[in-house]
């Protein structure tokens, strides 16, 4: 279950319904219901918030995010989009990392998710993070 203050719209989520698991993305967003409207490809449905399942982040979604990836000498994985980079203490190891842009440096103390790193993408370079978005 992911928290809805975590939801901005743009974001990609798992959303259940009825034994079904889809993956989409949040298009709008209903605040007083605690709701979500997702987009599966097929259709737009709302979900509470419960039905919604965050994706864990990996290698494979950063190179689906189009994320240039560079291992150092250390061991250390750099992996980056513009003037954005994520560094990780090594390889596919995501449960800490330091992420910057420009002059703005966060330190994440534990394993974040797809929604997470899109969030914290869009507050620090104002550019929505996803497959389209610039590289």
């Amino acid at each position: 279950m992911i928290k809805f203050s975590q939801l901005r719209m743009g974001d990609y989520v798992i959303a259940h319904n009825e034994g079904d698991a889809v993956f989409g993305e949040v298009v709008a967003l209903h605040a007083s219901n605690k709701q979500a409207c997702v987009d599966t490809g097929i259709q737009d449905f709302w979900y509470n918030a419960h039905q919604l399942e965050a994706i864990p982040l990996t290698e494979s979604t950063l190179v689906d995010f189009k994320f240039k990836k560079q291992v150092t000498e250390e061991g250390s994985v750099k992996y980056s989009k513009g003037a954005f980079r994520m560094m990780l203490p090594k390889e596919n190891e995501f449960s800490k990392m330091e992420i910057w842009y420009r002059d703005e440096h966060r330190h994440i103390m534990e394993p974040i998710s797809v929604h997470q790193l899109q969030n914290h993408f869009y507050e620090m370079t104002k550019v929505y993070l996803d497959e389209k978005s610039f590289d």
